[in-house]
């Protein structure tokens, strides 16, 4: 790691060979064994960090044109809440995640209201901080994107990412959070075939278990609203055994409207009672991350 003094110094360093444009991260700490271990890690992963060993100014910070920091607020001592402060309001694009010693519920309220994206206490392993740094620089650039994009139209819908909703003419299809996030990742694959996996870890976030069926619990509720508000389109498509595709195609076509969903992994739709009784997980996904 590079260290950086309060003046905001330190020496070039060469880019990284990652094939990918890797993330650039600072570390405000000063416990050496940690730093050690966490630096290993992130060395393996290809990502630019460096470590800042005091609080340094704000002009410093933004320019490291960093994705993330991670703070641990018993280094800055007194000054600690105000630069957390000016940290988050003056980098809004930045992912803050503290890491830091004990603490109580008030001040992991005070500085995740102040624009900490996440708080993680010591002692935590380096791997669960690396994986919450990159869930807080997914979730920035999934708004970013949304931002950068205009209004979907596909059919009789209009999809609008800076509303996090869908629309049929002036009516809106009254989608939750995670219907949502399901219709924007398949209308925006351009009509290429999604395997149920890839669906699950992109909009869940994490590896599917073997037999869970939520998402083809979401795909039947998502299909219902779409066929309430647009009955003469059909927009996503099963391919059985693999997985959905998103195409607005008129209903009368011959293009089958897929309202039953397939068990997953399955070459054959399941029957009605089947379709009607997702399995114990996918019944928690519905009613609770729904």
């Amino acid at each position: 790691m590079t260290e950086i003094t309060a003046a905001g110094r330190e020496p070039e360093r060469p880019a990284s060979a990652s094939g990918n444009a890797p993330l650039r991260v600072a570390v405000l700490d000063t416990d050496s064994g940690f730093l050690q271990v966490l630096g290993k890690r992130l060395e393996r992963l290809g990502w630019d960090h460096r470590v800042l060993a005091s609080a340094v100014p704000i002009d410093t910070v933004v320019a490291m044109r960093l994705n993330a920091v991670v703070v641990d607020l018993a280094v800055l001592g007194p000054q600690a809440w105000d630069y957390l402060d000016r940290l988050a309001s003056s980098l809004p694009g930045l992912g803050v995640v503290v890491c830091t010693g004990q603490s109580t519920v008030a001040q992991r309220v005070r500085g995740l209201r102040m624009g900490a994206d996440d708080w993680l206490t010591k002692p935590c392993h380096p791997e669960e901080l690396i994986a919450r740094v990159e869930a807080v620089v997914r979730r920035r650039r999934r708004a970013e994107a949304r931002d950068a994009r205009g209004p979907l139209q596909a059919g009789e819908l209009e999809i609008r990412a800076d509303r996090f909703q869908a629309y049929v003419g002036e009516r809106s299809l009254d989608l939750t959070r995670r219907e949502y996030e399901l219709i924007e990742l398949l209308a925006g694959a351009e009509g290429r075939v999604l395997e149920r996996e890839e669906i699950y870890q992109r909009v869940w976030g994490y590896a599917m278990a073997r037999g869970d069926r939520s998402v083809d619990v979401f795909v039947r509720k998502l299909r219902q609203k779409l066929e309430v508000a647009s009955p003469e389109w059909r927009y996503i498509h099963t391919h059985f055994g693999v997985g959905y595709r998103f195409s607005a195609e008129r209903a009368d076509g011959g293009v089958p409207d897929g309202a039953d969903v397939e068990a997953a992994g399955g070459d054959a739709p399941p029957s009605e009672a089947d379709a009607g009784t997702p399995a114990p997980a996918a019944r928690f996904a519905e009613t609770v991350l729904g």
